[in-house]
């Protein structure tokens, strides 16, 4: 996709920085003679961007012990939790982010694994998310480690075609020499395109998608990778003949939606590379959540209710920092064979208080707590609002402030969105891990 054939070709080195020109007949640059060249047709017109730091854990901590950098690495929360972010090295050994930490070690015995410290990598993400932010003001966090970016004001400034192309190479050169970390960008014109070129070239990589070769370049892929496609209605499409995007291409839109309601539509749009979502500066936070992994699997109730408090406390700070309160708090457990239970219930007023999420958490666990060992349990927050709204008057007087009756919802639980917490092990909500 970098180098289409025919037509014009727009090039960029992504070592210098060098454009158009720069490019010489052995696909090196003119001026710095390196080959990492990009060169697409429609690059000058492309402005929609999605950045992910590479292994983004694994290599902050490689970067802070330079005796870790040829070794494999795991972020981890030790031998009960789960794999957070593996080093490219790791990853050979088939090691994967949200593996079972045992199952790690089995697959890459002689990997270092380093226990997370959350408030390094907040530190980091930070940094990062101010230098994009002087590249532009529309940028949208999707976790700690990664964000789209939509450079359409962004200005030639004489220095010739390709200019968001251009400020996302010095911007990728400015955090490997400021921070020493890389990342991998896609370009394109939507958010979806963005975050599926993101993945294509990694470590260190800047992959573009084009409006002419998008519907050929979607067509053989699975249809899992269309953003909002799980696994539940991934194997349902399967059982109905769509195995690959270029299967629901076939169809019209009206077909689709016949079949599948709302999402017929969307699943027909995205299928064809369109994609009308804005880049939001300002998106809300979705949910706000904390998890703990048990040392050992636990059965016993009143165990899974001392871990209940301490989360709903993690979850009650965080919400009070952020200035926003939940209506609807949910609970996540873990079975000792990993099956995650999700149970939620709606409040009669969106909170920010430990005890109230408390008191709403505990009787979805006791019901759940019926001698099945888990070896996870966790808390969030969700259907967030501004924190004036938080408890008012009346639930301070009242004597039980508890939610609304008959509210339980079974379902998947909550994972945080940009507000993301983790105690110990989570991991991060967005589409992948670091």
């Amino acid at each position: 996709m970098n180098e289409p054939e025919g037509g014009p070709v727009s090039a960029l080195c992504r070592d210098c920085c060098a454009t158009a020109a720069a490019m010489s007949l052995a696909g090196r640059c003119r001026r710095c003679g390196s080959p990492r060249m990009l060169a697409h047709a429609e690059l000058g017109s492309l402005s929609i961007a999605h950045i992910d730091c590479d292994a983004f854990y694994a290599n902050i901590e490689k970067r802070d012990d330079p005796s870790l950098r040829d070794r494999p690495v795991i972020v981890g929360g030790g031998r009960r939790g789960v794999v957070l972010t593996a080093c490219y090295i790791a990853r050979l050994y088939g090691v994967r982010s949200a593996m079972p930490m045992f199952k790690a070690l089995k697959a890459c015995p002689e990997a270092v694994v380093v226990r997370p410290n959350m408030e390094k990598y907040r530190a980091v993400g930070h940094r990062i998310r101010a230098m994009m932010r002087e590249v532009t003001p529309l940028v949208e966090p999707l976790s700690i480690d990664e964000a789209f970016l939509d450079l359409g004001a962004t200005t030639a400034e004489g220095d010739g075609v390709g200019s968001p192309a251009r400020a996302l190479a010095l911007l990728a050169l400015r955090i490997e020499r400021e921070l020493g970390l890389t990342v991998s960008i896609g370009l394109s014109y939507n958010k979806f395109l963005a975050k599926i070129a993101s993945d294509l070239d990694k470590p260190r990589g800047f992959a573009v998608i084009g409006r002419a070769e998008v519907v050929d370049f979607l067509r053989p892929r699975p249809t899992g990778l269309i953003w909002g496609v799980g696994p539940a209605l991934q194997r349902r499409l399967a059982g109905d003949g769509f195995t690959t995007i270029g299967d629901l291409q076939d169809r019209s839109e009206a077909e689709l939606v016949a079949r599948y309601g709302n999402i017929g539509r969307r699943l027909a749009r995205f299928a064809r590379g369109e994609d009308n979502r804005r880049v939001d500066p300002d998106a809300p936070t979705k949910s706000i959540s904390a998890e703990t992994t048990f040392e050992e699997d636990t059965a016993a109730p009143e165990a899974l209710a001392a871990a209940l408090g301490p989360l709903c406390d993690h979850v009650a700070d965080r919400l009070k920092r952020a200035n926003l309160a939940g209506w609807v708090v949910s609970l996540k457990l873990k079975t000792a064979d990993f099956r995650v239970i999700g149970r939620s219930r709606r409040l009669h007023a969106p909170t920010q208080r430990p005890d109230v999420l408390f008191r709403a958490a505990r009787p979805l666990l006791e019901r759940e707590a019926n001698g099945r060992r888990f070896r996870l349990i966790g808390v969030g927050a969700s259907d967030l609002v501004d924190g004036a709204a938080a408890d008012p008057p009346d639930l301070f007087e009242s004597r039980n402030p508890s939610p609304e009756p008959n509210a339980d919802r079974p379902g998947t639980a909550q994972q945080g969105g940009r507000g993301n917490f983790s105690s110990r092990v989570s991991l991060p909500s967005t589409l992948k891990s670091p």
